[in-house]
């Protein structure tokens, strides 16, 4: 790819072109809408690499109504007003400012009542392509799909982030990694086993644009990365356009939306989260997400204040008393300090460690370490399970990866789980092998590198995205929080990352940040809860131009879908269940049309 440097010129501009429309003017040809996608539109380049890519992979994929689905009348759904573009319901700026500041209240989830949720669509900025395909999406990423420059001029000393004609570069440095973060990694995998297998998932707090869990990739570590929306403008955006697992989040006053036990490592990076304020309680809530064995590593103050405390402009006794109550919350918690060096600390969480019930601070009272969706934040230690024995609370029925993705988890193998056992998660394997084979007959793309970031809506055991594993492609696995069965700590075990959610709110992400939405009878399960067409406008704000949907669901559920996304400028094609016609669970594939701000088209798919 060529963008380095002064990338505004016609030759990069052309290059671009290439990269982007030689791996989807088919898809758009197929779809018979020649659907604008990328820099050089009419590019004469991009003209030829059309008439010579092979469009038989697609020769099948016809976007139309199947099935005989009487669409009534369709409500066309009208495009919001432009300065909706980055519109995030439940972190709206004007809303959190009117919530208290202390302990961050304000940067979390405050959703739009009723009454105040838009129903229109959101549009992409004039000028929107199709990011770039991973690996290259890590490095560069397209202005026009984030035009915001203030990180480029606040962290310019810190390699965070730089303007080069009409793309973003992002060198791979960090306020604590100014020489790159492949050396950063390196040092961290000196102590932690990065490279075997045995640390999988990892948990980045405060992560500023996502690079350490951008180049973790390499090491074949996947990271969940959250920053509140704040000052520094779009880092989660910038994250989710490079191709890089990221969530708008924050350590405040509400419980982390994962399960305990659930990342192998979690990390910290002048994060400016107070690790030694309220009596330890955000080390705690770390400790609940932290399987035993796990590491945490704390980078920047007050590590090795004694040599920084200059620098820092703090006094030396605030930041010796800062790290003195972190060093004391840690041996509460159990965890041992393995490493120091620099600014750079690591603590791993002991082995069959378990706390005295008369322990201060004391063990928490919920019997529930998962029951995580709006509970306040607590003082207090979440103990081991007592289904665990010693082995596997070290983590030695978890498996290196990616063996651990197909093997019996020890929540299941436990009993952890109650209705799911072995054979249940054998039979679940074998059922999205098969429906992922079919997924990728109807959608040729599937195994690509076109769609990056993918959603699994209702995720189950986790089985559709083990059956999509590749280095190409990351799934977001959205536990319902309504879903009869919790399995996230169970997806997790397997080496993969989630999430706890309500689909009927808004999900803690920029619009345009996933190119593909997976639905497994998500519709079916919230039909009695909240309305589908806040559901399916949620899907589409979050969904790329020309990102792909799947939904399975029961042909009634999907014919009411089916009439509602018309309206949306979705295209749609269902299809029977793989295993015949008289199976009443159909599939229904859609593509969101190209469209952006100030354009007076019509939202029709006619």
């Amino acid at each position: 790819m060529a963008t380095k440097g002064n990338t505004g010129d016609n030759r990069s501009r052309s290059s671009m072109s290439v990269f982007i429309v030689a791996g989807l003017c088919c898809f758009f040809y197929i779809l018979g809408a020649w659907q604008r996608s990328g820099f050089g539109k009419g590019d004469s380049i991009a003209v030829e690499i059309t008439r010579q890519t092979d469009c038989s992979i697609l020769s099948t994929l016809n976007y139309e109504t199947h099935h005989g689905i009487d669409e009534g009348v369709v409500k066309e759904f009208k495009p919001c007003p432009d300065r909706y573009n980055d519109y995030t319901p439940c972190q709206d700026q004007m809303r959190a400012m009117t919530f208290p500041r202390e302990n961050m209240n304000y940067r979390e989830r405050h959703c739009p009542r009723e009454e105040e949720k838009l129903h229109c669509l959101i549009p992409a900025p004039k000028g929107y392509v199709t990011p770039f395909r991973w690996p290259q999406s890590r490095d560069y990423v397209p202005y026009a799909n984030a035009p915001y420059k203030s990180l480029t001029v606040e962290k310019a000393v810190q390699n965070w982030i730089q303007y080069e004609g009409n793309v973003f570069r992002f060198p791979g440095g960090g306020t604590q990694f100014p020489h790159g973060a492949d050396a950063y990694i390196n040092e961290l995998a000196a102590v932690i086993p990065m490279d075997n297998g045995v640390v999988r998932t990892a948990l980045d707090t405060g992560c500023g644009v996502a690079s350490w869990g951008a180049y973790l990739f390499k090491k074949n570590v996947i990271a969940m990365s959250f920053a509140p929306k704040d000052s520094h403008e779009a880092q989660i955006q910038f994250a989710l356009e490079r191709g890089v697992p990221a969530v708008i989040g924050v350590l405040g006053t509400i419980k982390l939306p994962y399960p305990s036990r659930a990342f192998d490592m979690a990390h910290c990076s002048r994060c400016l989260i107070p690790w030694s304020g309220n009596d330890g309680m955000y080390m705690m809530e770390v400790d609940r997400v932290l399987r035993p064995g796990g590491y945490w590593v704390l980078s920047g103050p007050p590590i090795n204040w004694r040599n920084n405390f200059v620098a820092w402009q703090r006094p030396k006794e605030e930041l010796e008393e800062e790290q003195r109550k972190i060093e004391d919350t840690a041996k509460l918690l159990g965890w041992e300090k393995k490493y120091e060096k620099g600014e750079i600390a690591i603590w791993r969480k002991r082995i069959g460690f378990h706390h005295d019930q008369d322990s201060q601070p004391p063990l928490c009272e919920s019997q529930n370490a998962d029951d995580v969706w709006y509970k306040k934040m607590e003082v207090c230690i979440t103990p081991s399970p007592n289904t665990i024995s010693h082995d596997e609370d070290g983590g030695a029925a978890w498996k290196p990866y990616p063996e651990r993705l197909n093997v019996v988890p020890s929540r299941i193998s436990t009993g952890s789980v109650p209705g799911v056992s072995a054979d249940t998660f054998e039979n679940d394997k074998r059922t999205w092998k098969k429906h992922v084979s079919a997924y990728k007959r109807t959608n040729k793309l599937l195994d690509t590198g076109r769609y990056r970031n993918i959603m699994d809506m209702n995720a189950g055991l986790g089985s559709f995205a083990a059956a999509l594993d590749s280095p190409k492609l990351w799934v977001m696995n959205v536990m319902p929080t309504i879903a009869e069965k919790d399995t996230l700590g169970v997806i997790f075990e397997r080496g993969l990352i989630g999430i706890y959610h309500d689909w009927c709110e808004g999900f803690s992400t920029y619009p345009r940040t996933y190119d593909l939405i997976h639905a497994n009878g998500i519709f079916s399960m919230y039909k009695d809860k909240c309305d589908a067409e806040d559901i399916l406008l949620e899907m589409d704000r979050i969904l790329r131009p020309e990102g792909a949907v799947i939904i399975r669901d029961h042909m009634d559920v999907l014919a009411k879908v089916s009439r509602t996304v018309k309206g949306m400028r979705w295209k749609t094609k269902t299809v029977d269940h793989e295993d015949g016609p008289l199976v009443s669970e159909k599939v229904l594939f859609a593509v969101k049309q190209y469209w952006v701000s100030g354009e007076n088209n019509s939202t029709s798919t006619e």
